[in-house]
C-alpha cells in the first residue's frame, strides 16, 4: 500500500474503535481491535432497512495493522496476521441518498 504507516500494537484498540463510512460497498458498522482475544473486529450492515443485519469477522492474531488515508483514493487498512496474507478493508464514501 502506498503511503501507509504501521501501527504499534499499543494503539490498534484506538486506531480502528469508530468512524461511520462504507466497507466494502456495505453500510460500515464497527472496526476495532479486541486486546483481550488479540482479534481484530469488522462489522457491516445493520444500520438501514435494506442492510437490517450487522455482520462481522474476525481477524485473529493480527501481526501488523497499515492505515493508508494520505494521497490514496479511498482509506484502507490492511491487516496481516499468521495465517492469512493480508486482510484490506477499503473505505469508500456514502452514495448520496436518492
Amino acid at each position: 500500500m502506498t503511503d501507509t504507516r504501521s501501527l504499534d500494537r499499543s494503539r490498534w484498540t484506538t486506531a480502528l474503535d469508530g468512524h461511520q463510512y462504507e466497507a466494502e460497498r456495505l453500510p460500515f458498522s464497527y472496526l476495532g481491535y479486541d486486546p483481550k482475544d488479540d482479534v481484530v473486529i469488522v462489522a457491516v450492515g445493520g444500520r438501514s432497512s435494506r442492510f437490517p443485519r450487522s455482520t462481522a469477522a474476525q481477524g485473529a492474531a493480527p501481526e501488523a495493522i497499515d492505515i493508508a488515508t494520505v494521497d490514496v483514493p479511498e482509506a484502507a487498512v490492511r491487516v496481516l496476521d499468521q495465517e492469512d496474507p493480508a486482510t484490506l478493508i477499503t473505505f469508500f464514501p456514502a452514495a448520496a441518498a436518492r
